[in-house]
């Protein structure tokens, strides 16, 4: 798979001034601006610039970054699953992970997490494939909201609804581990119908291997 990238850029205003959303952006683009020293949601700030650039270089990875003149202050992105990890068991060419996404306090609130999801969906190649995200609730800054984990999740789905999106069920087990997890998925336009039928066989990998097993008695 050829996958090609196109980019796009915006500006949002806000009441701490003017940022700009753009992306995809390349390894050697992002080396000219600074990280913001409050991006530690993830790693230490410069760990996990580190982790950005290398993905921003991978043939499928993708960075898509809000900042100021030359400050990163929130970013998304977009890569193939781990080899570790169950999305990456048919090794779908076509299914990439919303795998980060991260706005310092400064900017939330006013649209920012939405803007960079929106920014990704604007390039038409990404109809080509199946997006998901896996949300877990220990993964959330409750504290610094200041929300419940319910109230969270509602924000956390609109945020997501300006992607394109929606919960989906799976029988993951760290997703249905706790009631307030949840599988995020955007099937593209030009996704083929077998790559629809094998995400769901991925989504519902437990049955799935059962059957199999089945079969094979």
């Amino acid at each position: 798979m050829d996958h090609k990238k196109t980019f796009h850029s915006t500006t949002l205003e806000t009441a701490n001034g003017t940022i700009t959303l753009e992306g995809p952006v390349s390894a050697n683009e992002l080396k000219k601006y600074h990280f913001h020293e409050h991006l530690v949601a993830f790693r230490p700030p410069k760990k996990q610039f580190e982790a950005l650039i290398g993905i921003a270089d991978l043939p499928e990875g993708r960075i898509i970054i809000a900042r100021t003149e030359d400050t990163i202050v929130g970013y998304v992105t977009y890569l193939h699953a781990d080899p570790l990890e169950r999305w990456s068991t048919f090794k779908m060419d076509d299914l990439i992970i919303l795998g980060a996404i991260e706005v310092i306090p400064e900017y939330r609130g006013v649209g920012t997490a939405s803007g960079l999801l929106r920014i990704s969906m604007m390039d038409d190649y990404m109809e080509n494939y199946i997006i998901i995200s896996t949300e877990y609730y220990w993964h959330w800054d409750l504290d610094g909201a200041k929300l419940s984990i319910w109230n969270y999740r509602k924000v956390m789905e609109k945020m997501m609804a300006a992607g394109g999106l929606s919960p989906a069920p799976t029988d993951d087990p760290e997703i249905i581990s706790h009631p307030a997890n949840c599988l995020m998925v955007r099937i593209g336009k030009n996704v083929p119908e077998d790559s629809i039928e094998q995400f769901d066989k991925l989504r519902f990998l437990q049955r799935y291997q059962h059957r199999k097993m089945r079969e094979g008695i």
